[in-house]
């Protein structure tokens, strides 16, 4: 008997302990950053420059860059090592692995994936999906489209205004009429049908910020990107705008929110291996994060920012004869009065390519590139984050975090 005493006893204890022991605290706002194509040397580049515009030699971190913890993420697709951004854009938001050229579509071509941002708005999140790139191009699209083909923007669109997600924002929308201009039906007019206010800039945001569901784009019937960071005229849309925006309209649920911003035209500028454009889309992007920590030092305890990138475009190279390389070629390109001047560079192959051989950095592709790309993370559940992991992995970790079945 008292053996069966103690043995009650012992359970007791460990009923109390365990009723005892603190439940794990979950996010209640989630931002998640995605610089497409860019890799560590992108970042470092961006910080060498913030330096050298103090006239020393080393690297001023970002504001992302200052995150506690880091990690990396390996980016291979289900049919290549080195991925596309609509494969990688699938893993970033479903978790699962697909082709190359495919959008939230399993390998097997006919099963639908689903998109966290799916999984998180239905637990009651308000949601928020923006780029810098059209709303229908591979990264922002992955969150609430499903297509065989990325390329088929205008039946991608098509699925924008039933998802329900309170907030999309980007440069506009491609193929708003099909790709041969001839659909019956243009995406613009299919955005009131469900429900949704359009925003062309930043100033007509200010003036329909209270509707419920807003869709945000550079201007109005705009197929295009926002501008690019270097020589952005005056007045236009920008990174750090939509991310403000998002939140204006994001956090009036009570249940918290989930946020997806791209910057895309990190990516574009890597492709035509344009130094200045890199580093200055990068800068962009450390703003819009830095809207971003500006919420969360107002909300330490409920907040999960992470940062990361879909692949690395380029193959940035920081030095490629001598132990130096020189970014003050960047700042002549920078400080050029005339916008046509900034225009004839970022236009122009000759021009980059001679600002790349003054700069004393190189680049070994026009294309994408294999290696893992890296990962910040910073609030709550933000340790999950450290360390090696897979693409796939994030947007699980994700779900994790806020009390989200994946």
């Amino acid at each position: 008997m008292k053996r069966i005493i103690n043995v009650l006893a012992a359970a007791a204890l460990l009923f109390m302990a365990v009723s005892c022991t603190p439940q794990e605290k979950h996010a209640k706002y989630v931002f998640y950053f995605i610089g497409d194509g860019m890799g560590f040397t992108h970042v470092a580049a961006a910080e060498a420059y913030l330096a050298q515009e103090r006239g020393v030699i080393g690297m001023d971190p970002l504001c992302f860059t200052q995150f506690p913890v880091l990690g990396l993420a390996t980016t291979f697709s289900a049919s290549n090592i080195i991925t596309d951004s609509s494969a990688a854009g699938t893993a970033l938001a479903t978790g699962e692995k697909t082709k190359n050229g495919m959008l939230c579509i399993a390998p097997d071509s006919t099963t639908l994936l689903t998109p966290i941002s799916h999984k998180i708005h239905d637990a009651g999140f308000s949601v928020g999906v923006m780029s810098t790139t059209p709303i229908n191009h591979a990264t922002p699209a992955a969150f609430f489209g499903h297509n065989i083909k990325r390329g088929n923007y205008y039946e991608i669109g098509k699925e924008l205004p039933g998802a329900g997600f309170e907030f999309f924002a980007g440069g506009g929308l491609y193929h708003p009429k099909g790709k041969e201009g001839d659909a019956e039906v243009a995406l613009w007019d299919m955005i009131p049908e469900g429900e949704y206010t359009l925003a062309c800039g930043y100033e007509d945001f200010k003036a329909k910020k209270d509707s419920s569901h807003i869709v945000l784009i550079s201007k109005e019937g705009s197929e295009d990107i926002c501008p690019y960071a270097l020589g952005r005229p005056e007045g236009a849309l920008t990174l750090p705008q939509i991310v403000d925006a998002a939140i204006t309209v994001l956090e009036r649920n009570p249940k918290g929110f989930f946020l997806m911003a791209e910057g895309g035209l990190i990516d574009w500028a890597a492709h035509s291996q344009d130094l200045a454009g890199t580093i200055f889309e990068v800068l962009d992007f450390d703003q819009a994060i830095a809207v971003a920590n500006a919420f969360y030092e107002k909300h330490p305890d409920e907040t999960l920012i992470v940062v990361t990138a879909d692949h690395e475009t380029g193959g940035l190279a920081l030095g490629r004869q001598g132990y130096t390389y020189d970014l003050t070629v960047v700042d002549d390109i920078k400080n050029t009065s005339a916008s046509t001047s900034v225009d004839e560079y970022m236009n122009s192959p000759k021009a980059i390519d001679s600002v790349n051989e003054k700069a004393r950095v190189g680049w070994t592709t026009y294309s994408h590139c294999g290696g893992p790309v890296p990962v910040w993370a910073k609030g709550v559940g933000a340790e999950r984050f450290a360390g090696r992991q897979d693409n796939t992995d994030i947007p699980k970790k994700i779900c994790a975090a806020m009390g989200v079945a994946y």
